[in-house]
């Protein structure tokens, strides 16, 4: 299958995840009790003419499949109409507060990628050793720790204890902002450096024992370049499949760190939305976060043919 051919087909498939996420995404609301017309008039009493009123701005009174079109139609444009509760659009809401998600979750991402990776590595090279029971225990331990809980404990030692770090809010600026975001995306990193950690030592030992590598180790070749050559490169295909999943992890569990750090970012935009009936600004986030889980997994299956050329030479022969 040529480069080309393999692009195209992970683009029309990305495409049709989306077109049937839009549709998940936009008729659920249709299942949630509730009415959004009385969250809009809440505290006051509802006159035939109010709630027409409020009906007709916000399109309520069409058909589904027409709400549908309208809204998918905006979102192409950009536009992801008004939300409910900030009466603002929905584009200004969740643009106010990307910045801070989008932040934290590439913090989060560069501590999974650089400790995961780390700690796998580690355990591997090491197989049987005392140094890599320490290490799978280590993860395991990690792996029970909520992300709550870890920021708690965060917050406990470095904040209130040390005073090294601030424990609310944002910041100012750039600079200020990494400032105050590395507690919390160590917090949202933790129980992903164990997922990755784990797969990294699984693929790397894998790896260790096949004939090649035993061959490259038997001809004298150092062992640093057989493990950067051999080992680590051919590991990274399962590697980056995994990364690709934790995107949508990361934002998504970005909710819980919010709230214990005090941070105001879509994540806790999404449990304010959810809880308050914000159909508009929920339906907003919920595809953004499919679109970055679909478009990372999209292009790790376009990447891993240059990472690991088997892969590719083994689709071409099915």
């Amino acid at each position: 299958m040529s480069a080309a051919r393999r692009v195209a087909g992970k683009l029309g498939g990305l495409l049709l995840t989306l077109f049937l996420a839009s549709l998940l995404v936009f008729f659920s609301r249709f299942l949630v009790p509730g009415d959004p017309v009385s969250f809009l008039l809440r505290g006051r009493k509802p006159s035939p003419e109010s709630v027409a009123a409020i009906t007709a701005q916000y399109g309520l009174e069409l058909p589904p499949w027409e709400q549908y079109l309208r809204w998918i139609l905006g979102v192409l444009r950009g536009d992801f109409g008004r939300s409910l509760q900030y009466r603002q659009d929905v584009s200004e809401v969740i643009g106010d507060r990307l910045p801070v998600t989008l932040t934290l979750v590439v913090m989060a991402g560069l501590i999974i990628a650089v400790a995961g990776v780390a700690f796998g590595a580690i355990a591997a090279l090491n197989r049987g050793k005392v140094i890599d029971r320490i290490v799978l225990i280590g993860l395991t331990v990690l792996g029970a720790i909520p992300s709550f809980v870890g920021g708690i404990v965060l917050i406990a030692l470095f904040s209130v204890g040390l005073g090294w770090f601030p424990s609310f809010g944002s910041g100012d600026g750039f600079g200020d902002m990494i400032h105050h975001l590395t507690l919390p995306s160590i917090a949202l990193a933790l129980v992903f450096i164990v997922l990755v950690g784990k797969v990294t030592r699984s693929a790397m030992v894998d790896q260790l024992g096949r004939e090649h590598v035993e061959v490259s180790t038997s001809r004298g070749v150092a062992r640093q370049a057989v493990v950067r050559r051999h080992v680590l490169r051919n590991a990274l295909g399962p590697i980056l499949t995994v990364s690709g999943v934790l995107v949508a992890g990361l934002i998504v569990a970005s909710s819980i760190v919010e709230a214990a750090f005090g941070l105001s970012g879509i994540g806790s935009l999404l449990v304010q939305s959810v809880d308050r009936l914000d159909f508009p600004v929920v339906q907003a986030i919920v595809l953004l976060v499919v679109f970055a889980f679909v478009v990372m997994n999209a292009v790790v299956d376009i990447l891993e043919p240059w990472i690991d050329p088997r892969s590719a030479a083994g689709a071409g022969a099915r």
